[in-house]
């Protein structure tokens, strides 16, 4: 009688101790699976290259805001390099301008990297850092882009680069909050007020 008392205590404990472990993993889980739902995906993940060759990387614009520009040398809207310039030349240290070359569209950006660099830089004394040249729509989309315009990435919308110069803005965190059209200019009053707000 006391042998079958003691294996069947044994036997409660192994029980009751997988049953705590099972609860214990389904909690942890839980847990887990809702800091993954309310955790934001971030641009600052990335690293890329530059137009000079080097190594840009994301996470150095943590803390300042960020407006990302698909660009071209041949387009109607390449003037918008005036204003690009401007723009991060007021907000310096709040706001972070990078542009990314393509020539997805009209082949408006048919040159090299160095071109494009000597370009943007004679004619419009542009300063804010620029990558190097690549492709934003389609099976070669680069993945920032990949991660600016499907929503399953940035956990705000999904969208489509219609035209160079689109612009997408990030906030300090590095999370996608915006998405303007080609025509609207880097002055623009929306764009003013969102980079003066806290």
């Amino acid at each position: 009688m006391r042998k079958t008392l003691i294996v069947w205590g044994i036997a409660s404990f192994v029980l009751c101790g997988t049953a705590n472990a099972q609860s214990l993993s389904t909690s942890s889980g839980a847990k887990s699976s809702t800091q993954a739902k309310t955790m934001k995906a971030s641009i600052h993940q990335f690293q890329v290259e530059s137009i000079n060759g080097g190594t840009f990387d994301f996470r150095e614009l943590a803390g300042k805001k960020v407006m990302i520009v698909n660009t071209a040398s041949e387009c109607g809207f390449t003037p918008q390099y005036k204003e690009l310039q401007a723009l991060y030349e007021k907000y310096q240290g709040r706001l972070v301008i990078i542009g990314f070359p393509t020539n997805d569209f009209g082949g408006q950006e048919p040159g090299s990297n160095r071109e494009i660099a000597n370009f943007c830089e004679v004619n419009y004394g542009v300063s804010f850092p620029m990558m190097a040249k690549i492709t934003v729509k389609g099976e070669q989309m680069h993945p920032v882009y990949q991660f600016l315009t499907q929503r399953a990435k940035n956990g705000l919308k999904n969208s489509k680069v219609e035209w160079n110069f689109q612009k997408y803005l990030l906030n300090p965190k590095g999370e996608l909050v915006e998405v303007l059209a080609s025509d609207v200019k880097p002055n623009d009053p929306q764009i003013i007020s969102w980079i003066e707000s806290k």
